[in-house]
């Protein structure tokens, strides 16, 4: 009698340990797998971010090229019209050079009529070149205000885009870590408790293992029945919450400070 006594402890005392132990790793499998769900989001957020930053430095560089193209056109109207004026100048000269040509009255009148009608024009052209170069001015200070805003982005968008490149990377390192740690605590946990664990997991947006500290569930932020919460304590079965249905596992927070 003494004997099957010392033996059906001993078998309650190893269940016990066992649950505990599977306890244990489903705790540490639901860390793992929040983990490597975090990570997969940074992954997908992160390449969007940098599209975002790429969309913001094409509308820089889109700025700074329209900048440099008014710059330039306004250039080229200006050189067009020092050109114009030189010609004028030159056909001015010219004309009036006929003067000493002339024989008639009439023909002096005509002259000295086309040499007005030359000045006007050459007086509208200096007013259009006055504006022209104006207008350069004011491009130049546009292009220069552009150049340093597109500097100080490149800056910020080259620095920023470097340590997002470095935490992709540091990302899969990591997520390779949590997916080979995930496997062998897989591998250790008893196959109904994996498929009971999945299958919460399924239904409760990743989160099949949850803590309950005074009689509140982590999981659904509910209350529990007193006398649950005291079996909870005892970790003789796996419990689930009656709210939620994630399995539970009691954690004191006086105790360990959380």
């Amino acid at each position: 009698m003494h004997q099957t006594l010392v033996h059906f402890f001993c078998l309650h005392e190893r269940k016990e340990k066992s649950l505990k132990e599977q306890l244990l790793l489903l705790i540490n499998l639901q860390k793992l797998d929040l983990a490597i769900s975090r990570i997969n989001i940074k992954k997908k957020e992160l390449p969007e971010k940098m599209a975002k930053m790429d969309e913001d430095l094409a509308v820089f560089t889109t700025g700074l090229e329209a900048s440099r193209k008014r710059l330039d056109e306004l250039n080229k109207r200006h050189a067009e019209k020092d050109d114009k004026l030189r010609k004028n100048i030159e056909a001015l000269k010219k004309t009036k050079n006929r003067l000493f040509e002339v024989k008639t009255n009439k023909e002096y009148q005509a002259i000295l009529k086309e040499i007005e009608q030359i000045e006007k024009k050459n007086s509208e052209t200096e007013d259009e070149i006055i504006a022209a170069l104006e207008e350069m001015d004011q491009a130049k200070v546009a292009l220069k205000l552009r150049e340093k805003e597109y500097e100080s982005y490149r800056s910020k968008y080259d620095d920023e885009r470097g340590k997002i490149e470095g935490e992709l990377k540091n990302l899969d390192v990591e997520l390779l870590d949590c997916q080979q740690r995930s496997a062998d605590f897989r591998k250790k946990v008893r196959t109904e408790l994996l498929r009971r664990y999945e299958t919460i997991k399924g239904i409760n947006n990743g989160l099949a293992v949850i803590s309950v500290w005074k009689e509140v569930c982590d999981g659904c932020h509910m209350n529990i029945p007193p006398q649950l919460y005291i079996e909870l304590q005892k970790s003789e079965e796996l419990l689930s919450c009656p709210n939620c249905h994630r399995i539970m596992y009691w954690y004191d927070r006086g105790k360990n400070g959380a």
